[in-house]
């Protein structure tokens, strides 16, 4: 068994890589910014080690990275997050001898690019939000008279490289004109970076999960989220297994198939109350709720590390419908948002506090699992709930 680097440790994905392939007897070394990792805390992993934050010091992290594997004796990279897949890929020709099991950079950058997505979307004939491409601020003059309120702006990339550091960039919406304009004014990385004006689609957020081999499908793989944090839409914290989508599937085959992908993606839409499927992103990485595919049959990352150690790999043709998947301090925050926050208690399309309550506190579902507190592997979740603890404590000094 050759010995797996798995990098971003504090990533939940992170955690249930190394439980899936260290549970198989495959050696794992987890590494991150951090000397003690959520990852790292687990009894499945054997070694860990620190690097350069990614976002702030990119050819100190790739340095430290080649020592490490070098001196380790580790010939195959893993990347969680989207920074540090980025610089992998792009700095791919410096591991010579690593096996990383992923699409070259330009596949990864042309699906990650927003603005590269939504035109090769365009170009597929991909049903996506009506789109204008913003290159400088000026350019917004030209589609004043096309908007339609309330516009999303998106950025051309979630994480924006500037001066040698990566800078987080988030969605922003706008209601009226002066608000564009006010939000474009005070938002740095609308000033000098591209980004994307879309019609703001409602409806249900849905993703598809998968795996490629070389331009060919391996396994799909769906759920739905049936709590989030905020709750008005944002990260998992409870979701369900459910049947892939064949209308979904058949369009993240046409992106992926395309690109010739290999390795893992998760490929998100919005459905609107129409049924209409509209792309909003791809994710070329591990995603946070990697744990319930691991659960309900579908082994993503073991079948990665077979697709990066020349194993066989065969097609995986079905997983458990129905197993759910709880992030539990990730479903106590929903709990407290719920309860306490006013501008989520107002959202109708919530239920009652009682009745959130109630199902917060339903610990007996036999198709529940959790996602980081295992009986087998209990020191994780102990790690979290005090990271939890130091958190809230730093929040109310």
């Amino acid at each position: 068994m050759q010995k797996v680097l798995i990098l971003d440790a504090n990533q939940r994905s992170a955690l249930a890589a190394t439980r899936s392939l260290g549970k198989r007897g495959i050696p794992v070394a987890v590494a991150d910014t951090t000397e003690k990792t959520l990852a790292g805390s687990s009894t499945y992993c054997k070694e860990t080690f620190t690097y350069p934050s990614p976002y702030e010091f990119p050819e100190d992290f790739i340095g430290t990275l080649k020592e490490e594997l070098n001196r380790r004796g580790i010939h195959v990279v893993f990347p969680m997050t989207e920074i540090s897949s980025y610089l992998v890929l792009k700095y791919r020709n410096e591991f010579a001898d690593i096996q990383i099991p992923f699409v070259p950079f330009e596949a990864f950058d042309l699906l990650t690019n927003k603005w590269k997505l939504f035109e090769l979307s365009q170009k597929l004939g991909i049903p996506t939000p009506k789109t204008y491409f913003i290159n400088k601020p000026e350019d917004i003059l030209n589609v004043y008279p096309k908007l339609e309120f309330p516009v999303v702006l998106k950025p051309y990339r979630s994480r924006i490289l500037s001066n040698g550091n990566w800078i987080a960039a988030s969605v922003e919406y706008a209601d009226s004109i002066a608000e564009l304009e006010d939000t474009v004014q005070r938002t740095s990385y609308l000033n000098n970076s591209p980004f994307l004006i879309q019609e703001y689609v409602p409806g249900e957020g849905r993703g598809i999960f998968t795996l490629y081999n070389q331009g060919k499908p391996i396994a799909f793989f769906a759920h739905r989220r049936l709590r989030e944090k905020p709750p008005s839409g944002g990260v998992s914290v409870f979701s369900e297994s459910v049947e892939v989508d064949p209308v979904l599937k058949q369009l993240s085959q046409k992106i992926l198939d395309y690109v010739k992908w290999h390795g893992v993606a998760m490929v998100e839409y919005k459905v609107s109350h129409d049924g209409t499927p509209y792309l909003m992103e791809v994710n070329a990485r591990f995603w946070g709720s990697l744990q319930l595919a691991v659960d309900a049959g579908v082994d993503f990352p073991w079948l990665l590390y077979q697709l990066a150690t020349g194993g066989t790999v065969q097609q995986v043709h079905g997983y458990k419908i129905g197993v759910k998947s709880r992030w539990l301090l990730g479903d106590f925050d929903h709990l407290y948002m719920r309860l306490f926050k006013q501008e989520v208690n107002g959202n109708h399309h919530c239920p009652g506090k009682l009745q959130t309550l109630m199902q917060f506190l339903d610990f007996f579902n036999g198709n529940t699992r959790y996602e980081i507190n295992k009986w087998d592997d209990p020191k994780p979740f102990f790690f979290e709930l005090k990271q939890y603890v130091s958190n809230l404590k730093h929040e109310n000094v």
